[in-house]
C-alpha cells in the first residue's frame, strides 16, 4: 500500500512538473477553440489593407513585448491604482508605441468564441505575423499556448529594450540577454524596412551628436542628413513629424532597408551600428546580393526563435480576460 501510495505521488508530481514545463506547439487551440487563428487571420486580413500601418505597429509591439519579460503580453498592461507601479507603456520606448486598440478588438472576437481561452500574449504573435502576411511579407509559424504575465514595470522596459541611439556592443548584449545571436540582430531589425518613425528618434544624429548643438553623425550620408534636416526635422524640437523608415519602399516588406543601409542611409544610430562590424556587415552584403526568399526564410526562422523567448505557460500567469488589465 505504501509503495502503491508512492507511485501516486510521483505520478502526480510529474504531472505537475509536465504541466508547470509545458512547452509552445503549432494549433495549441486546436481543441479547446479550434476557430481562434481563423478569427484572427480573417479580421487581419480585412483591417490591415485600410491601414497599411498596422503591420509594422504591432510587430513593433510583438518585439518590445518580448524583450521585456518575455512574450507575455505585458506591454499591454494600463497602470492602476492596485498594481501599484507604472507600467511597460509609459517606458520612453514605448509612448510612441500604436495597436493596442486592435489587439483589445481582436481579444473581443476571440472571446465572444472562447472565453477565457487564448491569451493575449498569443493574440499579439499571431497577429503580428498575420499582419506582415497581409502587406505580402514573409510566413512564419507562431507556436501557442503562452500565457499572460501579471507584471509589468516601465523601469525594466526603459532598460531592456534596445533604443534607436544604440551602438553596437549595446544591441549585441541586449540581443543576446534574449538568447538572439547577431544574425538575429540583423534580420530582425529588417523589420525597418516597414514603418515610420517619429523625429525625435534620431534628431540628435542631425543636430546634436556629440553634445554641441550643431554637430552630425558623421556616419550618416550628407546627402540623406540635408534632405531629412530640409524637408522632414526641421528642428531638433520636432517631435511631430513622422518620416519613413525605408523611404520610398516603406510599405513592401523587402531588401531596400539593408541596401540603404550600405550606403549608410539606415535613419537611426542602431541602424548604422549593425554596419560597423564585420561579421554583421558582411551578413547583410549576403542577405542583399541573395534572393528576397533568402531573406524572408532567414527573417521567419528568426522571428519564430524571438516569440519563444522567455514565455510563460503551462500554470503560469493567467489569461486574461482584457488585454489590458490582469485578472481581478
Amino acid at each position: 500500500m505504501a509503495s502503491f501510495s508512492y507511485l501516486m505521488s510521483v505520478l502526480v508530481l510529474c504531472v505537475i512538473i509536465g504541466y508547470t514545463n509545458a512547452q509552445l506547439e503549432l494549433n495549441f487551440y486546436a481543441k479547446s477553440c479550434p476557430k481562434a487563428e481563423k478569427i484572427i487571420k480573417d479580421f487581419v486580413q480585412q483591417q490591415v489593407p485600410k491601414a497599411p500601418n498596422t503591420a509594422a505597429a504591432i510587430l513593433r509591439m510583438h518585439f518590445h513585448d518580448c524583450f521585456v519579460r518575455g512574450c507575455d503580453g505585458s506591454v499591454l498592461l494600463n497602470f492602476t491604482s492596485t498594481n501599484g507601479n507604472q507600467t511597460e507603456k509609459l517606458a520612453n520606448p514605448n509612448l510612441t508605441l500604436r495597436g493596442f486598440s486592435f489587439i483589445d478588438a481582436v481579444k473581443r472576437l476571440v472571446e465572444a468564441e472562447c472565453p477565457g481561452v487564448v491569451s493575449c500574449a498569443d493574440i499579439v504573435a499571431l497577429v503580428a505575423r498575420d499582419a506582415v502576411v497581409a502587406t505580402e511579407g514573409p510566413f512564419w509559424n507562431v507556436p501557442t499556448g503562452r500565457r499572460d504575465g501579471t507584471i509589468s514595470n516601465v523601469s525594466e522596459a526603459n532598460g531592456d529594450i534596445p533604443a534607436p541611439t544604440s551602438n553596437f556592443t549595446r544591441l549585441q548584449q541586449s540581443f543576446a540577454k534574449k538568447g538572439l545571436d547577431l544574425n538575429d540582430l540583423v534580420l530582425l531589425s529588417g523589420a525597418h524596412t516597414i514603418g515610420v518613425s517619429r523625429c525625435s528618434s534620431f534628431s540628435e544624429r542631425l543636430y546634436n551628436f556629440t553634445g554641441v548643438v550643431g554637430t552630425q553623425d558623421p556616419s550618416l550620408d550628407s546627402e540623406y542628413a540635408d534632405n531629412l534636416k530640409s524637408r522632414k526635422c526641421r528642428s531638433i524640437n520636432d517631435n511631430t513629424t513622422i518620416v519613413e523608415m525605408d523611404p520610398g519602399s516603406f510599405k513592401t516588406f523587402d531588401l531596400s532597408y539593408f541596401k540603404l543601409l550600405l550606403k549608410r542611409r539606415g535613419l537611426f544610430q542602431s541602424d548604422a551600428a549593425l554596419t560597423t562590424r564585420t561579421s554583421t556587415k558582411s551578413f547583410i552584403e549576403q542577405l542583399v546580393d541573395g534572393p528576397l526568399n533568402e531573406f524572408f526564410d532567414e527573417f521567419a526562422k528568426s522571428m519564430e526563435k524571438m516569440g519563444r523567448v522567455e514565455v510563460k505557460t503551462g500554470s503560469a500567469g493567467e489569461i486574461r480576460k482584457h488585454c489590458a488589465f490582469v485578472n481581478s
